[in-house]
């Protein structure tokens, strides 16, 4: 247990050095925290939606923090997934850190989430929760909102996660994003990205994560394949310095919540 703990601070502290060096280079990047909520049935998501609705984001905005994105697994011929995914974004590091003591003293947050905050060992609302902490790629330094509007069941918000073979692969990918031209890729075709990001800390490392959005699936095929055949990724794609640098990629289709910011 001791070494758990100590494994833990050593972790903090590192992530604290390796944050303020960036900033110390002029660099004013956004941290990001995914929360996401493994529920079992409806009665679970239904508990969570009320809080997250009417405890947690409206604390959230009290502390300072706009644009939370909060979103659920878009159903398929399977059924659809119990989660609920959370976007929370950060202007530092401290504030990630404060955030939780800081709405534990949110007397209206104590109140509107009651049922949630105080629920028994044997009536918990949710499976588990994990969470995901990530620092913004350079060529995008902060979160944008997406502007898509339109019925938001309708809506794709695709959520992916890259992972490489070795920390030395997962640099070459970030690169490939940044200096690249990839994120530029992105933007030039429309795909109005949420954000795109290192994950710092979570269950599946090294990892990039990021997120774009589109009015409707059939949107989305047809940002897709004008993605796979423009000109700039088939020449990207084929040059030597970044090959295999992914090693597996999980998708996410998403759509927002009637409480989602975005």
């Amino acid at each position: 247990m001791k070494k758990s703990v100590n494994t833990f601070f050593v972790t903090t502290i590192l992530i604290f050095v390796f944050a303020f060096s960036e900033q110390a280079q002029g660099q004013d990047l956004q941290f990001y925290q995914l929360k996401t909520y493994f529920l079992k049935d409806s009665h679970q998501e239904k508990v969570v939606d009320q809080y997250l609705k009417e405890a947690y984001l409206p604390a959230l905005k009290r502390s300072g923090i706009e644009n939370v994105g909060a979103f659920k697994p878009i159903p398929n011929k399977e059924g659809s997934d119990h989660k609920i995914y959370v976007l929370i974004p950060f202007d530092s590091l401290e504030q990630f850190l404060t955030l939780d003591a800081m709405i534990a003293q949110d007397k209206s947050y104590i109140s509107a989430g009651a049922n949630y905050i105080n629920a028994s060992h044997d009536n918990a609302p949710y499976e588990r929760i994990s969470s995901t902490l990530m620092k913004a790629f350079s060529e995008m330094p902060t979160m944008k909102a997406t502007e898509i509007t339109g019925p938001k069941k309708e809506r794709v918000y695709e959520l992916r996660s890259y992972e490489s073979a070795t920390e030395a692969l997962y640099q070459n990918k970030v690169d490939m994003f940044n200096a690249g031209g990839e994120v530029e890729l992105f933007e030039s075709l429309g795909f109005n990205a949420v954000f795109y990001a290192e994950v710092l800390s979570g269950d599946r490392m090294p990892n990039l994560m990021y997120m774009t959005t589109f009015k409707d699936m059939e949107s989305r095929d047809a940002h897709w394949d004008a993605f796979r055949t423009a000109e700039k990724w088939l020449k990207l794609k084929a040059e030597p310095k970044y090959q295999n640098n992914v090693s597996k990629a999980d998708i996410m289709l998403l759509y927002p919540t009637d409480y989602s910011d975005y």
